[in-house]
């Protein structure tokens, strides 16, 4: 995909993410995928129905991308955000999965489901999108007045001494065998793919439920076909092919003026979808007047999937209007939004960014923040149960009887028993 001008490039690039984009927020409405529904599922009804939707999504992604990538048709090693950086922020991947799973089951679902709720109709995603995409703005911008970010202010100091440093790229393909890593990955992947596929269709309620497998399917498909375009668009410079990024690190000499320069160059870098470090854009785009050179990959796919699940809504006839039921419901949605925010960018992206984009790199950080996330939501359902049943109950013997039915603690601290 090479283009004669940056401009035409651009163009191209952010269309694609809203056009893919706008198949998720369809897709996503229509067969109802989500994320904190496949957990919620999971953990109060042990139907794993939709949690095997988001496998297959992640086992589509994956094969795709390690295949790609060993046929040297694109590379995913500098993306944005750094999956497969040197350094691995195993700390933050994890401490910021855990609390992104605590507010998504606060805020009634993940980034992406916000999105999707909100184009069905619901206000209470509204406000959970500006709070989400507020924090995480401030998490990487300085605060008004300052030139502090909150990532500075609350965990600078002591949680990015707790990270790893290496000298190459933090994916299992490098991590264990650095002389032929996309080989590696392809068998590593390979054999991922396989048995998620096992897991998967073993289940005959599953192989007989159309939506699960076409939104598995079809958002794995997406992901993947975004990770091709990013990383493949080109400018053409007498001859010499530039991508994205290159031509913007270079753009005096390539460029006779200023006009059309994007105001950022990372996110211009190759990617795929995640939906908390776009809020933080979408807002920045917002509080910057609506700039044509703040309109990014991420911006162009927050409007992309919320304008698709309206179309599937009103095609449905299932677009309806949501508020909140309670002032308890109004502040559980304002801190769950608070705590996506700051936990999604710490663990550098969310269910859809880490646990399906970023699985498909392979890369260490996102099997952690996975795991944080899974557990967060998990363990914040368990409380909610526990604590609906027993009115009276402290919130100390809801967590500890939570983290027994877990297995995480042993049967004899089990403090309330299940009704």
């Amino acid at each position: 995909m090479t283009f004669e001008s940056f401009a035409q490039a651009q163009s191209f690039l952010l269309w694609s993410a809203f056009g893919l984009a706008f198949i998720i927020g369809l897709v996503a409405n229509k067969t109802n995928f989500c994320t904190m529904g496949a957990v919620s599922d999971m953990v109060n009804m042990g139907d794993y129905s939709r949690f095997r939707a988001w496998l297959l999504a992640i086992a589509v992604a994956l094969l795709g991308v390690v295949t790609l990538e060993y046929f040297g048709k694109m590379s995913v090693d500098g993306t944005f955000p750094p999956y497969r950086a040197s350094q691995i922020i195993w700390a933050e991947n994890l401490l910021g999965g855990i609390l992104f799973g605590i507010g998504m089951t606060l805020a009634s679902g993940c980034g992406n489901k916000t999105l999707v709720r909100i184009g069905g109709g619901n206000i209470k995603s509204l406000m959970v999108l500006v709070v989400m995409g507020l924090f995480a703005f401030y998490m990487t911008n300085p605060l008004p007045g300052t030139d502090q970010t909150l990532f500075s202010l609350l965990f600078y100091d002591w949680i990015r001494p707790l990270a790893m440093n290496g000298d190459r790229p933090s994916d299992l393909g490098n991590l264990i065998n650095p002389e032929a890593p996309e080989l590696t990955r392809l068998i590593i992947g390979g054999v991922a793919a396989v048995i998620l596929l096992w897991i998967i269709f073993k289940d005959h309620d599953f192989r007989s439920s159309r939506d699960n497998i076409l939104g598995g399917l079809v958002i794995g498909l997406v992901i993947l076909a975004a990770w091709y375009i990013t990383a493949n668009i080109q400018v053409d410079v007498e001859g010499e092919p530039y991508n994205l990024t290159s031509y913007y690190d270079e753009w005096d000499m390539l460029s006779d003026d200023e006009e059309g320069k994007p105001a950022m160059g990372r996110p211009l870098s190759t990617q795929s979808f995640t939906f908390v470090n776009p809020s933080a854009q979408f807002v920045g785009f917002n509080l910057g007047g609506y700039q044509l050179s703040l309109l990014s990959f991420g911006v162009m796919a927050v409007f992309g999937v919320i304008l698709g699940s309206l179309f599937w809504a009103l095609v449905s006839k299932n677009f309806r209007i949501e508020w909140f039921a309670s002032v308890k419901d109004f502040f559980s949605h304002l801190i769950g939004g608070t705590l996506m925010g700051i936990g999604g960018t710490l663990a550098l992206g969310c269910t859809f960014g880490q646990g399906i984009t970023g699985l498909s790199t392979l890369a260490v950080g996102s099997f952690l923040a996975f795991i944080g996330i899974v557990f967060g939501s998990a363990l914040t359902m368990k409380i909610q149960y526990y604590k609906m049943l027993y009115e009276d109950a402290s919130f100390l013997d809801a967590l500890i009887t939570s983290l027994v039915e877990l297995k995480l603690l042993p049967k004899s601290m089990r403090r309330l028993e299940q009704l």
